[in-house]
């Protein structure tokens, strides 16, 4: 009798251990049906985005020479990509811009303003001097930009780079230099919460406080790595899309482990998993909510297995 009454704590206590063993593995096994797959931001190597644009081959001229003299962006050694085609570079920070001339086969294409369509509408660069940024448009010939206060001690403008694309010049004073290395992209997008769940969940970028854009007339949800900062609004449900003019690109340390994520997660694969031709270069290119490129590629990789 004395055994036994020291006996029931003790299973009381073994089957408490139990159930709560039970418990997290459930919770375990509810959490993997959620679709809880790890965010690919541990794999970006690069402590910046890439973007990209693509237009007309016939502004090609005039798009080098606004992005090298206008916006005074470092050039660096361009890509042959074979058949005559390059993919033009200008660094900024540690990140690229990167210049594509020709539209790609299956994507679809609507310039304008920045509110009249679904995509990458914007790219906004920092400038410390706006009598120098004004000097070098006039002394290309392009009509000066019109300036406007921004409320936070800042000036910006909205211009064309010669292709059509809506670029923001923000001009921040004796701001310190890694400012003048950031990136912003401006993507309208059709669903807020779609869109904000992929670059949070999926990508993984840090979800920063939404900022009302009087400039804009919108309120923005900003997603940042490093000096590149992606931001979403929404203008409307129903507008025409554009997924071709732009993108952005990871540079990643493990491109199949980022496929096998996005397999996991159902994203949209652009561009199959795959190495290009020529170049020691396996990428994969993911699309988000709106069809916007999200282009991963590692450098030195040849037909890793896929995980």
């Amino acid at each position: 009798m004395t055994h036994s009454l020291y006996a029931r704590p003790l299973i009381f206590t073994c089957l408490t251990a139990l159930f709560v063993a039970m418990l997290l593995v459930a919770r375990g096994g509810l959490a993997a049906q959620s679709g809880a797959t790890p965010s690919v931001r541990p794999l970006i190597s690069q402590g910046s985005m890439n973007v990209y644009r693509r237009f007309l081959p016939e502004h090609r001229a005039k798009m080098i020479d606004f992005y090298a003299r206008v916006l005074s962006l470092r050039p660096l050694q361009p890509i042959d990509l074979g058949g005559g085609a390059q993919m033009i570079l200008f660094g900024i920070g540690s990140g690229q811009i990167k210049l594509a001339a020709g539209l790609k086969e299956g994507r679809q294409y609507h310039l304008g303003g920045v509110n009249e369509g679904t995509g990458i509408r914007l790219i906004t660069f920092f400038f410390p001097d706006e009598a120098a940024v004004v000097a070098r448009f006039q002394a290309l010939g392009y009509p000066a930009p019109a300036f406007r206060e921004n409320g936070d001690g800042t000036r910006a403008a909205f211009v064309q780079d010669p292709g059509g694309f809506t670029l923001q010049l923000v001009i921040a004073p004796n701001a310190p230099a890694e400012t003048y290395a950031k990136v912003e992209v401006g993507i309208n997008v059709s669903d807020l919460e779609k869109s904000r769940a992929f670059y949070r969940d999926f990508v993984g970028l840090d979800e920063l406080p939404p900022v009302r854009d009087a400039l804009l007339g919108v309120t923005k949800y900003p997603y940042r790595h490093g000096e590149t900062t992606l931001n979403l609004w929404s203008a409307g449900r129903n507008l025409p899309a554009d997924t071709g003019s732009a993108g952005v690109q990871y540079v990643v340390s493990d491109v199949d482990l980022v496929d096998a994520r996005a397999r996991a997660r159902n994203v949209t694969v652009e561009q199959p998993l795959g190495d290009l031709p020529g170049f020691s270069l396996r990428t994969v290119w993911l699309n988000d909510p709106d069809g916007v490129t999200n282009y991963f590629a590692q450098v030195g990789a040849r037909g890793t297995a896929t995980r």
